[in-house]
C-alpha cells in the first residue's frame, strides 16, 4: 500500500507524465518510467515502469518490465516482472507475468499467464 502512495503522490521520481487532458492514439516505445493519466490508445513498449493513473483510460497492448494499474485498462500486458491491480481498477484482458499482484477492490476479467522471471 505504501509504494501506490509514492507511485501517485510522487510524480517527480517519474520520468515522463502524460496528464489527464490529453488523449493519444498511437504507439510508444520508451526506456524509464511513464505514467499516463489521460487517454491512450495503441501499443506501448518499455523496458521500463509504466503506470496507468487513476483517471486514465488506456486500450492497449503493453509490453513492459513493470506495470501499476490504478484506473481502467483494456487490452494484453505481457510484463517481465510484475503486474500490480490496485484498488478501484478495472482491467479487462490478457495478462502474461511471472507476478501478479491483484489487491481488494479491483476489477478483472481476462485471462492471466504467469511465466518464470528471465
Amino acid at each position: 500500500m505504501a509504494e501506490q502512495k509514492e507511485i501517485l503522490e510522487d510524480e517527480n521520481k517519474i520520468d515522463t507524465v502524460i496528464a489527464d487532458d490529453i488523449s493519444f492514439k498511437g504507439s510508444m516505445k520508451f526506456k524509464n518510467s511513464l505514467k499516463i493519466k489521460g487517454s491512450f490508445e495503441g501499443k506501448i513498449e518499455t523496458d521500463g515502469q509504466l503506470i496507468i493513473g487513476r483517471e486514465a483510460k488506456v486500450s492497449a497492448d503493453i509490453r513492459a518490465s513493470e506495470v501499476n494499474i490504478s484506473g481502467v485498462f483494456s487490452g494484453k500486458i505481457k510484463a517481465l516482472k510484475k503486474i500490480d491491480l490496485f484498488k478501484k481498477s478495472k482491467s479487462n484482458g490478457d495478462l502474461v507475468t511471472p507476478e501478479l499482484n491483484i489487491e481488494s477492490g479491483s476489477i478483472f476479467n481476462g485471462t492471466c499467464i504467469m511465466e518464470d522471471k528471465d
